[in-house]
């Protein structure tokens, strides 16, 4: 079973098809962001087909709202619902992210096991990231 995807989705599956993390999403909103110019560079390289997760959209919004206010997280909130794959995280997803959470030791964090879960169930092996952390996972290509 794939993950549920947003109403809106009509991202087809295959090599096009990313991850985002949210370090990369960040990144490019923010342009004090020590990876910005990667992000940029990245955005302009890979295909922007992505598949995130609701934990990440939440985790992106959080951060750049903080950064630089509500109206900014709200332009990136609208860009996920308009122009990504949001899966929600169900129990099923969720218990696969924590045996990769206790897998880790803690090292990845909740939010990045659900990608990788995500990944996994999906048959997605490319994520683009800035957390070194991913390097971690067997059988995943962090693009950076």
């Amino acid at each position: 079973m794939g993950a549920t995807p947003s109403p809106r989705s009509t991202v087809p599956r295959g090599a096009f098809v990313i991850v985002g993390d949210s370090s990369y999403f960040v990144a490019l909103a923010d342009r004090r962001d020590r990876w910005h110019t990667d992000a940029v560079r990245i955005r302009r390289t890979v295909p922007q087909e992505f598949l995130v997760s609701d934990f990440a959209v939440a985790e992106v919004v959080s951060i750049v709202g903080n950064r630089q206010g509500g109206k900014a997280a709200q332009i990136l909130y609208e860009y996920f619902v308009d122009e990504t794959e949001v899966a929600f995280v169900d129990g099923r997803l969720l218990d696969e992210a924590m045996a990769l959470h206790l897998r880790y030791d803690g090292r990845l964090s909740a939010a990045d096991c659900v990608s990788v879960a995500l990944m996994g169930r999906e048959g997605i092996r490319d994520i683009v990231s800035f957390d070194s952390d991913f390097d971690r996972v067997r059988g995943i290509r962090r693009i950076r």
